[in-house]
């Protein structure tokens, strides 16, 4: 190809050939919406790619100290449906909502969540004590910290009585809405 990505313009840089606009499709918009709001806020001189230097900006306004190496792995970690030959100075959103797709996608479906929470859920709720799933979580597999502990449990889907909506927290892991999957095996 004769032209490079750096005599193109912002717009038309942010369309990779490879890059398929059906990732728009996984996701509502509103988590479209989060999603730009996120490339946005790394995107630090608002020119529609995210930059080596962006990166750097952004970690270090939350007190990293980001190496070369680091930076360098960031930005060339590409989708999988991206050429490996693709050299472009950096991450365009679509980029940015195929990897965050991706990376959504490896996670453990809601029902193998669903499965695990419903042990600790005896009276089958949708809840459990938050006290209860905390030790667990500190204590057993993975161990997390009580920080991690209480950013997790602390949020939205815990009520002033302490029990964690685990059904709505696994919901909204979920990419595509229930609607669109229930429409596409034909209920």
């Amino acid at each position: 190809m004769a032209t490079t990505d750096q005599h193109l313009t912002p717009s038309r840089r942010s369309r990779h050939p490879r890059e398929s606009s059906g990732v728009y499709n996984l996701f509502d918009a509103k988590q479209v919406q989060q999603f730009k709001e996120a490339f946005s806020m790394i995107d630090q001189d608002s020119d529609g790619l995210i930059t080596e230097s962006d990166l750097k900006s952004m970690l270090s306004s939350l007190g990293q100290s980001p190496i070369p190496s680091l930076l360098s792995a960031l930005l060339s970690s590409r989708p999988a449906t991206m050429s490996a030959s693709d050299t472009a100075p950096g991450i365009t959103f679509t980029t940015f909502l195929t990897m965050m797709g991706e990376h959504l996608l490896a996670l453990d479906p809601e029902a193998e969540l669903l499965e695990a929470f419903e042990s600790f859920d005896e009276g089958d709720t949708g809840f459990v004590k938050k006290e209860d799933m905390g030790r667990w979580l500190r204590e057993v597999a993975d161990r997390m910290s009580q920080e991690e502990v209480d950013r997790f449990l602390n949020g939205p889907f815990t009520d002033k009585h302490g029990n964690f909506n685990y059904r709505e927290w696994a919901a909204s892991l979920r990419v595509v809405p229930i609607e669109e999957d229930e429409g596409a095996d034909g209920h």
